[in-house]
């Protein structure tokens, strides 16, 4: 990830129950906060709030204010008496893509991206500003669900993984490709999820993989057919909406008070460093320069297909890449 200052408050939200996945021009106003170039939208049917991340022209991607407005939105519905479980999912065509690559090369100011050599606590503030922003999903006292069509890659699995249920579309992808280079998951729920076997198998390769292997993996809850996903998850909401919030908050807290006392935050701690190292060891330079001469999309095809040897900065021989 590579976070940066700043955000603001705002959003729309659903117009009504099941509304179809990519859906969001009918949303209507309901906060005072709301505006239409929110990058989090908002509001409550039926005892559920909807949390919508907004950049669907960049496939949700993470910009600097879409963290803090999500927060925002958790703490509104954890201090409305009339929800009982929140429901996070993504406008258009995916959840969400990861951080914002575009529109943080483009920013000149951006201290988590620093020329060397780098103050290594000036980055960890930065990245553990969203990390915090991400977790207000863990620590919301009310359960939250999340939705995911598309991908939910990079800073997007961050996100879904802090969320209590993952419910999947068959076809979607959930990944956290920067293991391969420039990157460390800050939030480090994939060996909370996972365990540590199958946690080293996802972030040693930085592969991705779909909903019916995700849920086989038993990273997500359930996966299913694209066209089920919306029913799916509000029969599981509406299964808790009848459960005393009181009830909701006592269970969630005892079971996430055992994450906690196996390290849970001191990890976040480390793993949070550990992103900032890798952004800017030998390697996570030679990707950021190569970005800067080949562009983006060029350079992510090169890591996610392991046709670049980031250490001797050159392409791998074929011998080397035929089999990957």
């Amino acid at each position: 990830g590579v976070p940066s200052s700043g955000g603001a408050r705002g959003g729309l939200s659903p117009p009504e129950r099941n509304p179809p996945i990519n859906t969001i021009a009918q949303l209507s106003t309901n906060t005072k906060h709301s505006n239409c170039s929110s990058a989090v939208l908002y509001q409550t049917d039926n005892r559920i709030a909807h949390i919508v991340l907004n950049r669907p022209n960049v496939l949700n991607a993470i910009n600097d204010a879409m963290p803090e407005e999500l927060a925002h939105y958790v703490e509104q519905a954890n201090n409305d008496p009339s929800v009982h479980v929140i429901v996070l999912s993504g406008a258009g065509r995916a959840f969400c893509s990861g951080y914002d690559l575009t529109y943080y090369a483009q920013n000149k100011n951006i201290t988590a991206v620093q020329e060397m050599p780098w103050d290594a606590m000036k980055d960890y503030s930065f990245m553990k500003r969203n990390t915090d922003y991400f977790m207000s999903l863990f620590r919301s006292l009310k359960p939250v669900i999340c939705k995911i069509h598309g991908d939910a890659l990079a800073g997007g699995s961050d996100i879904a993984l802090c969320c209590d249920f993952i419910i999947m579309a068959n076809e979607a992808y959930i990944g956290y490709m920067p293991a391969r280079v420039w990157g460390c998951p800050t939030t480090a729920m994939w060996i909370y999820r996972l365990g540590v076997e199958k946690a080293k198998r996802m972030l040693l390769t930085g592969d991705k993989i779909n909903g019916v292997e995700a849920e086989k993996l038993g990273l997500v809850l359930k996966s299913v057919p694209g066209e089920q996903l919306n029913n799916e998850v509000e029969a599981l909401a509406d299964r808790m909406t009848s459960v005393p919030i009181n009830q909701l908050i006592m269970q969630k807290l005892m079971i996430n008070q055992a994450l906690e006392n196996m390290g849970l935050t001191t990890s976040q701690m480390f793993a949070t460093l550990l992103d900032g190292i890798a952004r800017h060891s030998p390697e996570g330079v030679a990707f950021k320069q190569r970005a800067e001469n080949v562009g983006w999309k060029t350079v992510v095809q090169e890591r996610d297909f392991g046709t670049y040897d980031w250490t001797a900065d050159k392409p791998l021989e074929e011998n080397n890449t035929k089999n990957r």
